[in-house]
């Protein structure tokens, strides 16, 4: 047995905790690079909040052939699964409010678009975050779906001369009913309960925020809907539409099937009711290691040699049937 030397100890925690940093940085195309060093206990609370929020944005318990004809069922990369869920984890610190005097309102991000650019893509126009990054306006329309809207009047010397007071696009009341409603991301065979609300005719277009033109989108699908050429509209019936950007129609599919709280139990109970009985030496096959009778595996395997007249087979082997498994 190693005595443990608990000052060393000590000084290996101090050490650690003193080393600890994160940077995050823009780079140089736009995109922001994210390098840091975590103490052990900290690094295993975000390891076990990643997991917890790509669980959420990717279930391990989806079914085969839930996702609709024609969408890619490629499963994104663990690294890219990760950026996903670190969003997911900002996005909710965000949502319940860090500051608790002032939720939300200290930690935003601020995306400042002209508002032709926000009516159509193809404008000229700035849409730019607040420290100047350029993003695309796709981007912008995407975001300012569901997101506090604050509209501010220029002079022509770019001056600002007037600023209205800050709304919510999407009310709360009106929230609470569209999750109510929708219960996660409507995308066929999608299903994520964490959801952004997507305006089927967006509000820069006249849109009206009500219920009948929202639809609840996981960060993935309203990102496809917006920037990568996906549509969605909805039915005299009341149901959506989405097609794919060739113009051809999503067909809907069943939601994944819910995995019972004891799968096992659930198991034997049907094995039960089907009268089938396994056991721990079910699959243990009864071949004993004696040599293969070839002539009658062929005449009980081969189609041909069940239908042909029986064959002797001149061989010097225990004239013994065994069972084949």
């Amino acid at each position: 047995w190693r005595r443990v030397d608990r000052k060393a100890e000590a000084r290996e925690a101090e050490r650690q905790h003193a080393g600890r940093a994160l940077h995050v940085y823009p780079d140089e195309d736009g995109t922001v690079r994210i390098r840091g060093r975590l103490t052990p206990e900290v690094g295993a609370l975000l390891m076990q909040a990643l997991a917890a929020a790509r669980e959420a944005v990717y279930p391990k318990n989806v079914p085969a052939g839930t996702c609709a004809p024609g969408v890619s069922q490629e499963t994104p990369t663990m690294e890219q699964q990760q950026a996903d869920a670190l969003a997911l984890l900002a996005e909710t610190a965000l949502h319940h409010g860090i500051d608790p005097g002032a939720p939300g309102e200290r930690y935003q991000v601020v995306v400042h678009v002209d508002a032709p650019v926000l009516a159509d893509a193809d404008q000229a126009g700035q849409s730019v975050l607040e420290d100047g990054l350029r993003v695309p306006a796709g981007t912008s329309q995407r975001l300012a779906c569901d997101a506090s809207r604050v509209v501010m009047r220029h002079a022509p010397d770019c001056r600002v001369v007037e600023v209205g007071a800050r709304t919510r696009t999407i009310p709360p009341a009106l929230r609470r009913a569209l999750h109510h409603r929708d219960r996660g991301c409507r995308f066929p065979g999608c299903g994520v309960r964490f959801g952004q609300g997507h305006h089927l005719r967006h509000w820069a277009h006249g849109g009206p925020t009500t219920l009948s033109n929202l639809a609840l989108l996981c960060r993935r699908h309203h990102r496809a809907v917006h920037e990568e050429g996906y549509t969605l509209d909805r039915q005299a019936d009341g149901e959506l539409r989405f097609r794919r950007p060739d113009g051809r129609v999503l067909p809907e599919v069943p939601l994944p099937h819910e995995v019972p709280d004891d799968p096992v139990h659930a198991i034997r109970a049907r094995h039960e009711a089907q009268g089938l009985v396994l056991h721990a030496r079910t699959a243990t096959p009864g071949w004993l290691g004696e040599r293969l009778d070839l002539g009658w595996a062929i005449d009980v395997l081969h189609p041909l040699a069940r239908s042909a007249a029986p064959i002797e087979w001149a061989c010097n082997w225990p004239a013994r049937h065994h069972s084949i498994t």
